[in-house]
């Protein structure tokens, strides 16, 4: 019997996921981030801008999704988890801009996030060929066989373990209310996603944008340059406060 591509496997995993990420939010809030950190108490309107956060990910995801089906011959509605951050951390910066909120207002979403993608792909592991997330050809010994007879990289189990090591430094450093962390906690973990995913991008059956690199390769490094610019500023911005 094959464990691939059961009825309601991925909706069932994304219900696991939401889940998982809800842990991880009551966990952050309520044991590991400072009562003045949490965005409900820096932002105006937290309404609004809960509501650009979830637009912005919707919307991502489903554009990048389906422009790299596309772009790879899958006439479908795709969905995309780089997307969707991507879209979410476009929609925030602009809410940002508009209501001149300064600094990171991400850390009690870091959690929630690696929490989700470390359960989410297993989902994607579980769908097999359908969900259009498997690996290319290997030989490697621990190469799953998603029904068709060809041994693949698991890249979603690649993917769920880097975000799982993530989530559980994250929450190490947190804990110990170490302020480089509290500060840029967000930023480290969407750097990080940005980078892991980059790598894993080269080993997926997807058409190639640029050269070797497909869609998501670009919005993975777009990530990891917008990781690396908020990091580099705020420390810049501490550096002139302590002079």
């Amino acid at each position: 019997m094959s464990y691939f591509g059961l009825p309601f496997i991925h909706a069932a995993f994304d219900v696991l996921a939401w889940l998982a990420s809800l842990a991880a939010f009551w966990l952050t809030t309520r044991h590991l981030v400072p009562p003045a950190a949490l965005p409900a108490n820096r932002v105006p309107h937290p309404g609004l801008y809960a509501v650009a956060a979830g637009m912005g990910a919707l919307c991502g995801a489903m554009f990048f999704g389906t422009a790299n089906a596309l772009l790879s011959g899958h006439k479908a509605l795709g969905f995309s988890m780089v997307g969707g951050i991507a879209g979410a951390i476009t929609a925030v910066e602009i809410f940002k801009r508009i209501t001149g909120v300064t600094g990171s207002t991400g850390i009690v979403f870091a959690a929630p996030f690696a929490a989700t993608v470390a359960v989410g792909r297993l989902g994607c592991f579980f769908s097999g060929l359908d969900d259009f997330t498997y690996g290319t050809p290997t030989g490697l010994p621990w190469a799953v066989d998603f029904g068709d007879g060809i041994a693949r990289h698991p890249v979603q189990l690649y993917e769920s373990l880097a975000m799982l090591a993530m989530l559980l430094v994250l929450i190490q450093r947190l804990r110990a209310r170490d302020p480089f962390w509290l500060a840029n906690g967000f930023y480290l973990t969407v750097g990080w996603y940005g980078l892991q995913r980059f790598v894993w991008e080269f080993i997926k059956p997807y058409a190639t944008l640029l050269g070797p690199f497909n869609l998501f390769h670009v919005v993975c490094l777009g990530l990891v340059l917008y990781a690396a610019v908020m990091i580099g500023k705020g420390a810049r911005h501490v550096r002139r406060c302590s002079t």
